[in-house]
């Protein structure tokens, strides 16, 4: 399970409203038939036009500044072993979004007129995608990048030697390409790896937008407001207050497993993640005490997925893995500073 929390991007050419937002979200729908498009839903009705999250969304931003975000995006990411369990794709991403959603508000320590908060006192609305495309940030992209850096430049030698602007061996040039082409690295159905290129597989991910502020217009509910972090006094107490992360992805991964009966494996799940980043060694000696079919499903995962280990790679390529388990673990750290599973 991967999960994002992400404030609405402010400043600059940025929006203050979520019209260009939602807008983006609406995007796998073009061209579609209506009864074949994916429409927002929240906890409490289906088929919600983009144009009554707009109105919803931008008119609950009540005392907001400014330069505070208004709402927060929530990208929900089951793994592909996520997504083998379930039996209907669209109607279970549905109910478990539902469900993550009460995890969400438990995970606030903050009390609404005397009373824990509650699904009812906030507003979400959310969608379910089943495309996926390379961006630039993926490390294919990145280390696919030397050889579509030479390939371009091939190809713009190419045409300036066709508009006689320069003299060369085309054809000696095109068989440099087609040779770069299949030395890249990360490959797709034959196929460079290229930004913009769609993803192959099931790659349904669930996107939510939930309101800075609650149901009421009235208290900000902030998912970036550090629970350990903030601690007031209350009736001679000290209380924590704000958004224990730690607890909502955790509870995001009981959920998904109680709903719909998946069994996890020690490395995918969020606490793993934690103690690799914090201590390595403790990490992979929890790997290697798993029982043998746990572990054999786990270092399967790992290879397939990227999880967090040291690849299996000659000691003659000690540094190429030094680099890969240094690139795992940068991804680890930012995964969880950003609020997100990288699971």
């Amino acid at each position: 399970m991967y999960i994002t929390i992400t404030p609405q991007k402010l400043g600059g050419t940025y929006s203050q409203g979520s019209a260009d937002f939602v807008g983006y979200l609406e995007k796998e729908n073009e061209g579609l038939e209506q009864r074949d498009m994916e429409h927002f839903f929240n906890q409490f009705g289906d088929e919600i036009s983009a144009e009554e999250v707009v109105k919803e969304i931008d008119g609950n931003t009540a005392k907001l500044k400014k330069k505070e975000p208004k709402f927060y995006s929530i990208t929900v990411s089951p793994s592909k072993y996520e997504l083998r369990k379930l039996q209907n794709g669209s109607r279970d991403l549905k109910i478990y979004t539902r469900e993550l959603m009460k995890d969400y508000v438990s995970s606030f320590n903050r009390e609404i007129h005397g009373r824990p908060i509650t699904i009812d006192d906030i507003k979400y609305y959310a969608k379910i995608e089943h495309q996926r495309t390379f961006k630039g940030t993926d490390f294919q992209i990145k280390e696919n990048q030397p050889y579509a850096s030479k390939i371009l430049q091939l190809k713009t030698d190419i045409r300036n030697i066709q508009e006689v602007l320069a003299e060369g061996n085309i054809k000696k040039m095109e068989k440099e390409i087609a040779k770069l082409e299949r030395q890249a690295p990360h490959q797709q159905n034959g196929k460079r790896i290229v930004q913009g290129m769609p993803k192959d597989g099931n790659q349904s991910h669930i996107h939510i937008i939930v309101s800075r502020k609650d149901a009421s217009n009235s208290i900000s509910l902030s998912p970036g407001s550090k629970h350990k972090a903030s601690e007031v006094e209350m009736h001679g107490k000290k209380v924590k207050r704000g958004f224990d992360r730690d607890t909502f992805f955790a509870k995001a991964e009981k959920t998904f497993d109680k709903t719909f009966g998946y069994k996890r494996n020690y490395a995918e799940t969020y606490k793993a993640k934690k103690t690799f980043v914090k201590n390595p060694n403790l990490y992979f000696s929890a790997l290697m005490k798993l029982p043998a079919n746990e572990k054999a499903l786990a270092f399967k995962m790992i290879t397939k997925t990227g999880l967090p280990v040291i690849p299996s790679i000659p000691v003659s390529q000690a540094q190429i893995a030094l680099r890969v388990f240094k690139r795992l673990r940068r991804g680890a750290e930012i995964a969880i500073k950003s609020s997100s599973i990288g699971i």
